[in-house]
């Protein structure tokens, strides 16, 4: 008998000391033979030649045991929590759920390793060398269907690398490594010796495709793309002006990949300069983060989220809005009384501006507006305040024009386009192949076996781990190296409900499966990363494991509540079943609203719902169709007068009132209320996908006029709720509803505070009072501590200045019209 020794390794790729204490465990007995009862081993810590602490452990296996299956995995511990499972990826089998590793036990010299993110194991990264005191550089892509791979150095002036060749200063070879990996190796060019020799160096990947074709591909872990503007020189659009040859006129989707040091930080905001010249370490940057005064927001319950779209500011003052106009706001967010802000994607997308849904490189931040290291002092500025910053990401489809990004990256078939889903081969769909052989332009010959999800492109290739950990690192990235307290995931049931055949339609169930895999995944990593972190998901499944944890669930916090908006509010669709309480008082009559409706979504919302009046869809961009005609959703204060003047004083107090009774159900319900930019000021311009930069609004001059007294009214309701536990709890008690007179009122409560809150949409004031009746109202005195119809917010001053006694079940208060308010109970 002899004993083999198996090295295993568990690789963070990590800076950040997340985890702790880690414990190999596997099916193997002490005697080094498989066994049904698991064995555990201390792992060793260690710093990994990525500079990455991780850790590692030997085992000695009998070699009877060669050709045997095994399996192993790591239990952690955390800051927060001991003996964490440390997998968080399960077994690539759509009846599986379990996570394990495994191996095949071979004669001699086996390592086996578990890279919890890929986020040092591919791009470009520093490398730690034996006997030599600085970093050498290691570049590593994934491209398991090439023939050869070469590293393809550019120049910064142009920030280009041409489809023939131009642009290129010099090249270096790569190998071939373990799971379709190539990766340079530093004995190989001397220059790779010297990780500061290529720092903010641009460069590109020379992939010679399966079929022996050339294509220069873009670093998918690239920290930076050096394009800071909207042109492709190889593929100008019709009467576009040539590309200028700088790198500020290229698209930075196309652009070069630039090395960049995760372990440094501009030291100023800006400089004239490139590369800048004033740099901080890690440490230094983030030393004084906090203000121990302005503690963040810890359960998610307690935040007040503003919708930011950062490309969306800047009006008047710059071409597009970056990251310094985003931090010029945020004294003016600070004095709204906001907590969080939750920003509309800034990873690297296409063109100079856009809403941000069409992601090409999910570790770069978008270099038109700042780039990583502006972004990271954002963050800080942000938390300085007290204010939580998250981020929305999209991964359920990619960039729509991926030449350069994920589309073809490693071979012209379709079937082996590494990065999106394909299902079978062409051949398998001979009736779509008809119709792109008839019609070519209408029909994409060759994608039938694509997948569709009702996104705006084909559905990435869920079922190959690489994929999913590119997703996953970019997370884990933002979190660690960014300092980011949560995201907001897009259209999650597009990941694991919506999947099709796109060439017939056909339910793609294997798609859908492994979609809900990698959101399990994704949630699991940064859960284990960082217990406390904000996950919310864009989810209309109603599917009740959204936000379930545990085997199964898909471990979020909070879904995206989209009913809530389109009972409150209801321009964004024509949908008898909704209440469309807004659209339908807007029309000025006194028709019945169905406010009982809307109370239903409103008690629906404590159930780990977003909930709110405006967000970015609706704010302009939604449309529905009535009488073969496009009617367009609109910002809320448009909405309140269907569209009226609001120049005219009379139809902006009307507006405006109606406006303090939708953001009020937002801010005073049980759901976690958030509402788009500008709607504290009555921004009235349509926010629309294709010409939002046109139609951009100055919220802080607006604060100064038209917007003085809802800034007010936004002012102070945020600072109640955030003064109230009953308003931050999940307790709501619906007492009375009445869709003829436009009444409701509900009940919150928590830890001794108990609130009434009464809603109207009435035109007319019941100034001799308004008798509501329920026994669930308790005797006693209540006090107006809250009323929208007072003179500091532009109202008529109809207040119940006494405090008020029920009795009996009845509460009688002078309701002013379209008011909310709010009494204590004493």
């Amino acid at each position: 008998m002899a004993l083999i020794p198996v090295r295993f390794e568990y690789l963070t790729g990590l800076r950040r000391p997340f985890l702790l204490n880690a414990r190999l465990t596997g099916n193997w007995n002490a005697q080094g033979v498989r066994s049904e009862q698991w064995s555990s081993t201390p792992m060793e810590a260690f710093t990994a030649e990525d500079g990455c602490p991780a850790f590692r452990a030997t085992v000695n296996l009998d070699d009877s045991q060669i050709g045997q299956s095994f399996r192993w995995g790591v239990n952690v511990d955390t800051p927060q929590r001991p003996n964490v499972w440390g997998i968080p990826t399960e077994v690539s089998d759509a009846a599986v759920t379990e996570r394990y590793r495994g191996f095949t036990l071979q004669a001699a010299d086996q390592t086996e390793r578990y890279y919890l993110t890929h986020c040092r194991r591919l791009g470009a990264n520093k490398q730690i060398v034996a006997g030599q005191a600085e970093p050498a550089i290691r570049f590593a892509v994934w491209a398991p269907n090439a023939r050869n791979v070469e590293l393809a150095r550019g120049e910064p002036a142009g920030g280009y690398i041409w489809n023939d060749g131009r642009g290129v200063t010099a090249t270096i070879p790569m190998r071939q490594a373990e799971d379709g990996i190539w990766a340079t190796i530093v004995t190989d060019a001397a220059a790779l010796a010297d990780f500061a020799g290529f720092d903010h160096t641009p460069y590109m990947f020379r992939i010679t495709r399966e079929d022996g074709s050339i294509a220069y591909r873009t670093d998918l872990y690239s920290r930076c793309q050096i394009g800071g503007g909207g042109k492709n020189p190889d593929n100008p659009e019709p009467g576009e002006a040539p590309w200028d040859g700088t790198r500020q006129d290229v698209d930075g989707t196309k652009s070069c990949s630039v090395v960049i040091d995760p372990e440094q930080v501009m030291r100023l905001f800006r400089e004239d300069v490139w590369p800048e010249t004033q740099w901080l370490t890690e440490q230094e940057f983030w030393r004084d983060e906090f203000d121990p005064n302005r503690p963040l927001p810890i359960r998610i319950d307690d935040l007040v989220i503003y919708e930011l779209h950062i490309d969306g500011l800047g009006a008047g003052q710059s071409p597009r809005g970056t990251l310094a106009d985003a931090i010029d706001l945020l004294d003016y967010l600070d004095d709204l009384g906001v907590n969080c802000v939750e920003l509309m994607p800034t990873s690297e997308f296409e063109g100079w501006t856009s809403w941000g849904y069409g992601t090409s490189h999910y570790q770069a931040i978008e270099y038109a507006g700042g780039g990583r290291d502006q972004f990271k002092h954002f963050v800080r500025e942000c938390h300085r305040r007290g204010i939580a910053v998250l981020l929305d990401v999209v991964y359920n489809h990619y960039t729509h024009d991926g030449e350069r990004a994920q589309w073809l990256y490693d071979s012209t078939a379709n079937e082996n386009n590494i990065y999106y889903w394909y299902e079978g081969r062409p051949s398998d769909y001979p009736a779509y192949e008809e119709a792109a052989r008839r019609d070519p332009r209408r029909t994409a010959p060759g994608h039938g076996g694509y997948i569709d999800n009702m996104s705006t492109g084909y559905a990435p290739r869920y079922w190959d781990e690489t994929v999913r950990k590119l997703f996953i690192s970019s997370a884990a990235m933002l979190v660690s190296e960014f300092h980011l307290d949560g995201f907001r995931v897009d259209q999650t049931t597009s990941i694991h409900s919506y999947a099709v055949i796109h060439a017939d339609g056909a339910a793609a169930q294997n798609a859908r499966v492994f979609g809900a895999k990698f959101l399990r995944e994704w949630t699991r990593t940064l859960r284990l990363l960082r217990p406390d972190v904000f996950l919310i998901a864009e989810d209309h499944s109603g599917w009740a494991a959204v936000t379930q944890s545990g085997e199964g669930g898909l471990g979020f916090d909070v879904t995206w509540y989209a009913d809530f908006y389109h009972h409150l509010i209801g321009d964004a669709q024509n949908d008898s079943s909704r209440a469309r309480l807004l659209k339908f008082a807007g029309y000025g009559d006194n028709r019945e609203l169905r406010m009982g409706w809307f109370a239903g979504a409103l008690t629906e919302s404590a159930t780990a719902k977003v909930v709110y009046h405006e967000s970015h869809d609706e704010a302009g961009n939604s449309y529905y169709l009535e009488n073969g005609q496009e009617v367009h959703s609109a910002r809320t204060l448009v909405t309140a007068v269907n569209g009226a003047s609001l120049s005219d004083a009379a139809t902006r107090r009307y507006a405006e009132a109606r406006v303090h009774v939708v953001a009020g159900m937002t801010l005073l319900g049980p759901g976690i209320p958030m509402f788009f930019m500008g709607e504290e000021v009555g921004a009235s311009e349509p926010y629309r996908y294709d010409d939002f930069i046109e139609h951009r609004e100055n919220f802080p001059v607006l604060r100064q006029g038209a917007g003085a007294n809802l800034f007010r009214f936004y002012q102070e309701l945020i600072r109640l709720r955030r003064a109230h536990p009953a308003l931050r709890s999940r307790n709501i008690d619906v007492l009375y509803t009445h869709d003829a007179n436009r009444i409701l009122a509900f009940r919150r409560w928590d830890a001794g505070d108990e609130l009434l809150v009464i809603a109207s949409l009435n035109n007319s004031a019941f100034a001799d009072g308004y008798r509501i009746q329920s026994s669930r109202i308790a005797d006693g005195r209540w006090r107006e501590i809250f009323n929208s119809d007072t003179t500091g917010y532009g109202g008529g001053g109809l207040v119940d200045a006494d405090p008020i006694a029920s009795a009996g079940g009845v509460f009688s208060a002078r309701l002013p019209a379209n008011s909310v308010l709010v009494f204590q109970r004493q």
